[in-house]
């Protein structure tokens, strides 16, 4: 799937950063630099967020002796663990939202960039929003 862009009321650019299903349903989004942000941010270090995310969702979704035994516990105590203690997944969604948000705050907000957490979509797509857009 392509990238798409929608130009709002406000002069504000909305870019959607589409998953990438060349290697399987894993969550992962495409690495490829809109064209809408060149000038705005480096591409590498665009590239490098992305990158970044892709690798916390793909530890999210591997598979180690510690998920095991937390599926085993979980389904030994009929699930109830689970409403004690937060899942490898959960602290992984938490830990992408952590890093979203401190790259917001330290490198996309000063050059007029706002990345939306892709939990709030479904994890379908990465919202970028590009705002004090100069035509």
């Amino acid at each position: 799937m392509e990238d798409t862009t929608r130009l709002t009321n406000d002069q504000s650019i909305k870019l959607f950063i589409q998953r990438d299903y060349s290697e399987g349903t894993a969550v992962k989004f495409q690495e490829r630099f809109p064209p809408e942000l060149e000038g705005k941010i480096d591409r590498a270090k665009f590239t490098d967020i992305i990158r970044h995310i892709n690798s916390i969702y793909e530890d999210a979704e591997g598979l180690s002796c510690k998920t095991f035994m937390e599926n085993c516990c979980a389904c030994l105590t009929g699930y109830l663990l689970l409403l004690c203690m937060p899942t490898h997944y959960e602290k992984c969604v938490k830990r992408a939202a952590r890093y979203i948000s401190d790259e917001n705050d330290h490198t996309l907000n000063p050059k007029g960039i706002f990345m939306i957490d892709p939990m709030e979509k479904g994890l379908r797509c990465i919202e970028v929003c590009i705002t004090n857009n100069r035509r």
